[in-house]
């Protein structure tokens, strides 16, 4: 399973931050795990494919 955060639908930039970031909700837990980099691949990891939405309506 990728793990690439470029093309995942929960990487989005954040203005505030000025920076990139997971929009995933994560428990603190998931996210110690995920900040560690504990999982192998991220299970949070959705392809970010805009059209995919489009050709299922």
């Amino acid at each position: 399973m990728p793990s690439n955060c470029e093309e995942c639908v929960w990487y989005d930039y954040d203005d505030e931050l000025d920076a990139y970031v997971c929009e995933a909700e994560l428990d603190e837990d998931e996210m110690e795990r995920f900040l560690r980099g504990g999982t192998r691949a991220c299970p949070f990891y959705r392809p970010g494919d805009d059209y995919r939405t489009a050709r299922h309506q």
